[in-house]
């Protein structure tokens, strides 16, 4: 707020009012509307426990099972929206498994504050996975595809 010079910051939905004001010492005041709780602290003065750095290594499956495999690329999202595999319900997919695509291949769209972006592969290769279900949710740098590169 203070690079851009903002003083107050407003957003409001059905049933969600967020209201975020700088004040006079330069720190964010957080309001919540009713139908939703305060996001963050709201004026309380108590500093926010630290969190403790890990004394050792840590195993996390699930960070290694997203590292990239040799031979292949991965088309992630670059934003949060809702994935759709074609233009439209009757329209065939842009890209299914076995379908060849260069770096310039339209390979599906998301749906992202009503606009409809066009999400290209960035990779040349071969799709031998899809790895979201039509129309649902994604989040930014959510994995989508897997390709075969080559």
């Amino acid at each position: 707020m203070k690079r851009s010079e903002l003083t107050e910051f407003a957003v409001e939905e059905e049933g969600f009012k967020l209201k975020i004001r700088r004040g006079a010492n330069g720190l964010p005041i957080v309001t919540a509307g009713r139908g939703s709780a305060a996001p963050f602290p709201t004026g309380d003065s108590t500093p926010p426990m630290p969190i403790p750095a890990p004394t050792g290594p840590v195993a996390n499956p699930a960070a290694a099972a997203l590292k990239d495999e040799v031979g292949f690329a991965y088309i992630k999202s670059p934003m949060v929206g809702t994935f759709y595999r074609a233009g439209s319900p009757e329209s065939k997919p842009f890209a299914d498994v076995g379908a060849k695509v260069a770096e310039n291949t339209v390979v599906c769209i998301i749906e992202a504050m009503k606009i409809m972006n066009e999400i290209q592969a960035e990779a040349k290769g071969t799709v031998v996975e899809v790895l979201v279900e039509n129309g649902q949710p994604v989040e930014y740098g959510q994995r989508l595809f897997k390709i075969k590169q080559g």
